[in-house]
């Protein structure tokens, strides 16, 4: 298969990019890639902007790393990775409390013993 950029018709670019072509005209849509005529823009946008996704930035801040991307703006990049490093942090400490909760009314609930109401729907009812 010829894997020249230039010569890649949107599917053939979007399956050797590892991703739909739903995805790849999304990215167009949001200004993420280019629109171009043929080709269809660049495999390594694609896969940076999985690799951000993955990472837990929103599209709207890829488009914004990606004006960074000339290696000159580090310190502004840095500001949206610590925004990004803010709010995993903050889930993280709700998904800990979230752990704590449910494993004492799991807790609850395996002590449960007779006709008394379950531990679990009883905290839900509250």
């Amino acid at each position: 298969m010829n894997t020249d950029p230039d010569s890649l018709t949107i599917g053939a670019f979007a399956k050797a990019a590892g991703v739909n072509v739903e995805t790849i005209r999304f990215y167009q849509l949001k200004g993420l890639l280019p629109t171009p005529d043929r080709p269809y823009g660049s495999m390594a946008r694609v896969k940076f902007v999985k690799a951000a996704q993955r990472l837990g930035f929103s599209l709207d801040e890829i488009g914004q790393l990606l004006k960074l991307e000339d290696g000159t703006h580090c310190s502004e990049a840095a500001e949206l990775a610590a925004l990004r490093l803010d709010d995993v942090r903050a889930k993280l400490s709700d998904l800990r409390r979230i752990e704590a909760a449910l494993s004492t009314l799991v807790g609850e609930c395996h002590a449960h013993q007779g006709n008394v109401s379950c531990p679990l729907i009883a905290a839900l009812h509250c």
